[in-house]
């Protein structure tokens, strides 16, 4: 049947489908398709066109680590409650991916729906499922498509179809198009010509007997959908960085080339026309952390931002600024280890590695960020944290949080002021005198100054050796036990210092969780569940190491306390066992990893089974 370009319309209110009611925003929509065809254009475009339509949504993109031809899958959760984890399954299946179609299809739940190209042969239909051919061909045809851009278009077919069996607005479509496209109207036009082919026939023509629909909301009015490197980006600019060193990585590229990309237009000095920050691509990643070190001591806002093979050549440079005491920021965006493992698949997994990076006795600061909010503000706290501290902070968040899209208010400009920390200028150095390590305050934490400083006694050595309070190259026992004491008493302060766990209380409950970052969302919605099924809980979210007595006090509350990670070996599990002992026994690990976002169904079957067995 010949396709036409008309005024599309929504489908009207869905009918029940085979005595099914209409299930109404809310169910889990999975596109596969192979890596470099363009499909990205597509998802991003479903996913804006009903984040226009007031639906809370999320976007995953699980994609592999080569450049083009293998398998990828995005996959959309709409939730008119507003719950943005992971579905265990996907109800809807767009599965244009020859080479994973039987694989895509067998893993459709009974009563799901599957859209398939019908250009293919020998497709394995269900009889369980809904199924939906779309003739591909036919609208590239129709719409004079030729060359390179023919593979790019196509994924524009399932667009159309998709929008039209789900009552997904086509002009907000267009909107979501143009935005992706920077409003060029040609580019526009050239992919809803295809979208509107694909949505007229699939009115002309397919009968729908799914349940499935979209029906507008205003629960996204004012928000935002950004990734978690992206608010990292803007977070790092509006916390006053100055020096950005970085070699290429996966998952954390998207964050130093959102930073770059940003500069323009919020970085420039008016006067001189010049950036006001300097982004450097080192040769590798060790080189990255030692210009890092150096910016720092030289007074800048330095950072990097890597995943954990870079981490692991980072190493020695995170020591010597631990043990020489200098303000450094890395952002570890984690994936899973070890080796090079599996580098587009999230994880926690450097949690561990990175609290006690640094041969010999070392601890580092750890910030945990489980929003894109947090991604932001955290911006600015682990630049002021490492200045206070005089220490290399590390912020762990991962690739499901860095660099998938997230539902959020827009970011206000951030409250915490810009803090250097015990800085000395010249005139304070005259007044009280200076000593480079002395513990004047009793908080391990000394009084250090900046090169430039004019007084003749603000200068002092760095040094990664041994070293006493003047900064004089020491092996006295005595000097080096001191020097190591106040680092740990610097670390006891830091405590105090670093985000506050985040409490929910629940009145009734026995049973309490922990988690921390990307685990959140799956969290919620479990806790949801288990509440919905008689079994209320307390939660504690972590943001940040070391702990403080908040997170004594809440396992102490409990009868027993879940940990929950995305790990192989329960590393906050670990950690938290370790700082309290005399609660070890209180807290169970749930630790789960297998390269996906966390579930909640995996997280209430794994809860239910310890409590059945208690």
């Amino acid at each position: 049947m010949e396709a036409t370009i008309s005024r599309t319309q929504p489908r009207e209110e869905t009918r029940p489908a085979n005595g099914r009611p209409p299930v109404v925003n809310d169910f889990s929509l999975v596109v596969a398709t192979a890596n470099g065809t363009g499909s990205q254009t597509s998802n991003l475009t479903l996913l804006r066109a009903l984040f226009k339509m007031g639906i809370p949504v999320n976007g995953k993109n699980i994609f592999p680590s080569n450049i083009q031809g293998l398998p990828t899958w995005y996959h959309i959760r709409v939730s008119h409650e507003g719950f943005v984890a992971r579905r265990h399954t996907s109800e809807i299946l767009v599965a244009f991916n020859q080479d994973t179609v039987a694989e895509d299809i067998a893993n459709l739940p009974a009563g799901g729906v599957c859209l398939y190209n019908a250009d293919w042969r020998d497709v394995p239909l269900r009889q369980d499922v809904v199924n939906y051919a779309i003739p591909v061909n036919l609208f590239l045809r129709e719409a004079g498509v030729k060359g390179k851009i023919r593979d790019y278009l196509a994924n524009m077919v399932y667009v159309g179809a998709v929008a039209q069996l789900l009552a997904i607005d086509p002009d907000k479509v267009q909107e979501a198009l143009s935005f992706h496209f920077g409003g060029r109207q040609s580019l526009v036009e050239q992919n809803m010509q295809v979208v509107r082919l694909a949505y007229d026939w699939t009115a002309a023509n397919i009968d729908k007997r799914d349940p499935y629909t979209v029906r507008p909301m205003n629960l996204t009015q004012g928000k935002i959908l950004i990734t978690g490197n992206e608010a990292a980006a803007l977070g790092a600019i509006f916390g006053g960085a100055t020096v950005v060193a970085w070699y290429p990585i996966t998952p954390s590229t998207s964050l130093v080339d959102a930073f770059s990309g940003f500069l323009p237009r919020l970085r420039r000095d008016p006067e001189t026309g010049q950036e006001t920050c300097v982004v450097i691509q080192a040769e590798d990643e060790l080189a990255a952390a030692g210009m890092v070190i150096g910016a720092g001591w030289a007074g800048a806002r330095a950072m990097t931002a890597t995943s954990g093979p870079g981490i692991s050549l980072m190493a020695e440079f995170v020591g010597l600024g631990y043990f020489a005491e200098i303000p450094a920021v890395i952002w570890d965006i984690q994936r899973v280890g070890p080796s090079t493992g599996l580098p587009t698949r999230t994880s926690q997994g450097d949690l561990l590695f990175a609290y006690f990076l640094g041969h010999g006795d070392t601890k580092n600061v750890l910030l945990l960020p489980a929003t894109v909010a947090e991604c932001f503000a955290f911006g600015t706290t682990a630049f002021n944290l490492a200045e206070e501290l005089q220490t290399p902070v590390f912020v762990m968040s991962d690739l499901d949080l860095g660099m998938n899209n997230w539902l959020t208010d827009p970011f206000e400009y951030p409250k915490e002021p810009i803090k250097r920390g015990k800085v000395l200028a010249a005139e304070e150095v005259a007044a009280k005198g200076f000593a480079r390590y002395v513990d004047l305050d009793g908080d391990g934490i000394t009084y250090r100054t900046l090169p430039g400083n004019e007084h003749p006694k603000a200068v002092y050595f760095a040094r990664g050796t041994g070293h006493n309070e003047v900064a004089a190259y020491s092996e006295k026992p005595e000097d080096w036990e001191a020097n190591m004491l106040r680092l740990a008493r610097k670390f006891e302060t830091a405590r105090q210092m670093v985000p506050r766990p985040v409490i929910e209380e629940t009145a009734g409950a026995r049973a309490g969780l922990i988690a921390y970052g990307s685990t959140l969302p799956a969290v919620e919605e479990a806790r949801h569940r288990l509440a919905a099924q008689g079994l209320p809980t307390g939660f504690l979210r972590l943001r940040a190491l070391p702990i403080n007595d908040e997170v004594r006090d809440f396992v102490a509350c409990y009868d027993r306390v879940y940990v929950v990670e995305l790990n192989r070996d329960g590393q906050m599990h670990q950690v938290l066992t370790v700082e309290l002992p005399d609660l070890a026994t209180k807290m169970i690990s749930l630790a789960h990893l297998d390269g996906m976002p966390l579930t909640a169904r995996w997280l209430v079957e794994a809860i239910l089974d310890k409590e059945q067995t208690r």
